[in-house]
């Protein structure tokens, strides 16, 4: 369902993602066992929502300036389904749903990957909630229906940047803050709201009247098809990327300046400073990476790249190769219209009689239910996908493929089939392999009606790789020109440690599967920190713990930090006075006692 263009974007997200992962991590050079929350945190976290703004944007608009005619057509989602590179059980049955909501579902798409993400910078907290939760719904039907890596659980993990302390305080069970406000919580409660409820009012408007959104009571059903053109299409993003550049610019500048009052709020003159240090390398790195990334987004219009200033293209191209800044633009054409392209390998000792080669993953037995893979990534089943959208020469790895399959090479063998059983030349690799191509669809909800309902249905179209065996004079020939041929391996030492670590790892693992072994990693991770968590709960007898503040030189980001800290150093110096007098009143009065006698 996706083009070839797509097939970088989950490795760059990673990339990206990662770097940032850098910068967002606390620096703990001083105090590094404090977890406390620092005043330049949310000045480098504040990259993390950019990110998945031009990740999201940029996916809604490439459908629409690509001209794919499916997407113009409300139609993509009719498709989608049974032409993704690994759908699952679940996409079979969102394949039966009526075209009606197939279209919708695309409207909805467009306002989740468009109109939303303008949310992500809105002043009100409900505005970003309401963004966070769309974005979340629509990745979630994803990993439902398809089988796309890690990619989706990254963007939900990228979408929690939305989010401040004290939702995520509820999930946790924490009780909620109170904000001190100098405005009457009437007043401010009542703009809030009337600016929200006005904001889903021009979102739903903006939806109708876009997407003519009409319901035909007739037919029990919503029309909708798009009421603009490509024209005025390409001319309002003309007019909006740069605008959305500078809304990305007063947000940052809005991050840093608060950044550096929370400095200012410090106590201590050298916590003070210190603070101030890292505010200052930290937001003249956020601005760096904030003015290289606009390069990669602006390329939605090439028209606003070029009004760029030159010296921002000069820095993207010193950086480009390490790709901390990417490009995106997710599911931009649609492809397999006329049914899901699929190759089939087949082996066989006499040329006579045929087996064919079942994958792990990708169609084969149209009797087999789709399978669910992800977070795992099975590359050679996805190339596997590419490679049957055009010809064999496309992709040159096809044929030195066949050559090991031919040759038996236990590590290949092992991407095709984990399970030796089910590989159906375990015992003798093939004297001869051909591949054939295939046209496959889902069945519908009524077809074998009188049996077992197969998942797919497919036709023969045409061969895709000629028979060939070891020694053929056409194989060769293709190995020999992409430079396949056999090559002596390098030389390494048996007896290194790192090398026989991972020998044994892959021993130990050897009987499973991907998906089995990542799945189970997650959940001895998830043990983990349930068991922590349980662990640092206070027992059943034991008080509460009282609520100390910070005690004199350590840093706060606490605004009202330093006003407490005098109100409590007050009440302890009138407490002490007070306890003084009594003292010297008890002392005077035993002297006079004593004078006395």
């Amino acid at each position: 369902a996706v083009g070839d263009s797509s097939v970088p974007h989950r490795d760059s997200l990673l990339l990206e993602a990662g770097f940032l992962a850098v910068l967002v991590a606390p620096l703990r050079l001083l105090k590094w066992r404090s977890t406390a929350w620092r005043p330049h945190d949310s000045v480098t976290f504040w990259l993390v929502r950019w990110l998945l703004f031009r990740l999201m944007f940029a996916s809604g608009v490439v459908k629409l300036t690509s001209r794919c005619p499916t997407w113009w057509g409300l139609t993509a989602l009719t498709y989608h389904y049974e032409t993704q590179c690994i759908p699952t059980p679940a996409a079979w049955f969102a394949h039966q749903l009526p075209v009606w909501f197939q279209k919708f579902s695309v409207v909805a798409t467009y306002v989740i990957e468009i109109a939303i993400p303008l949310l992500f910078f809105a002043p009100i907290r409900r505005l970003r909630l309401f963004a966070f939760y769309s974005q979340v719904l629509l990745q979630v039907l994803i990993i439902l229906t398809g089988n796309y890596n890690f990619f989706n659980m990254l963007t939900i993990v990228l979408a929690f940047s939305l989010l401040d302390e004290e939702h995520v305080g509820r999930w946790l069970g924490r009780s909620k803050r109170r904000h001190a406000s100098t405005w009457p919580p009437s007043l401010r409660s009542f703009l809030s709201t009337l600016l929200e409820l006005s904001t889903y009012g021009l979102l739903l408007y903006w939806s109708i009247q876009s997407f003519s959104l009409e319901i035909n009571w007739e037919k029990r059903l919503l029309d909708s098809k798009v009421a603009f053109t490509y024209h005025e299409f390409t001319m309002w993003l003309r007019a909006v990327t740069l605008p959305l550049v500078g809304l990305g610019f007063l947000s940052l500048s809005w991050e840093i300046l608060s950044a550096l009052y929370r400095c200012a709020c410090i106590r201590g003159c050298f916590w003070k400073l210190w603070a101030t240090l890292q505010w200052a390398v930290f937001a003249t790195a956020t601005m760096g990476m904030f003015a290289v990334s606009l390069v990669p987004f602006t390329y939605i219009d090439y028209e606003s790249n070029g009004k760029l200033w030159p010296g921002i293209h000069r820095m993207f191209n010193t950086v480009e190769r390490f790709q901390v800044v990417n490009s995106y633009g997710l599911f931009r054409r649609m492809t397999g219209v006329g049914g899901r392209p699929e190759v089939v390998l087949e082996g066989s000792y006499d040329k006579q009689t045929w087996t064919e080669i079942e994958f792990m993953y990708k169609p084969g037995n149209v009797s087999r239910a789709p399978p669910v893979v992800a977070p795992h990534q099975p590359r050679l089943d996805w190339q596997m996908w590419f490679a049957a959208l055009a010809h064999h020469s496309s992709s040159p790895w096809f044929a030195s493929f066949v050559y090991r399959l031919l040759q038996g090479k236990e590590d290949v063998i092992r991407l095709v089939q984990a399970d030796e059983s089910q590989y159906p030349f375990s015992a003798r690799p093939p004297i001869y392999i051909r591949a054939h191509l295939y046209k496959y669809w889902f069945t519908g909800s009524t077809e074998g009606s009188q049996g077992p309902v197969p998942w797919w249905r497919r036709q023969h179209l045409q061969e895709f790789f000629p028979t060939v065996s070891l020694g053929d004079p056409a194989l060769e020939s293709l190995l020999s020109q992409h430079g396949l041929k056999d090559k002596p391996s390098l030389q390494r030492l048996a007896d290194a440690f790192l090398p026989g670590l991972l020998r044994s790892l892959r021993q130990l693992v050897r009987p499973f599967s991907g998906p089995t072994i990542l799945w189970s990693l997650y959940l001895v991770a998830a043990t983990v920190c349930l068991l922590q968590a349980l662990g640092r709960r206070p027992r059943g007898g034991a008080p509460p713990a009282r609520h100390k503040g910070p005690r004199r030189g350590e840093p706060t980001d606490r605004g009202g930090g330093e006003k407490n800290g005098q109100v409590r150093r007050k009440e302890a110096k009138e407490a002490e006075e007070k306890g003084e007098g009594r003292a010297r009143g008890a002392a005077d009065g035993h002297g006079g006692t004593k004078k006395k006698k």
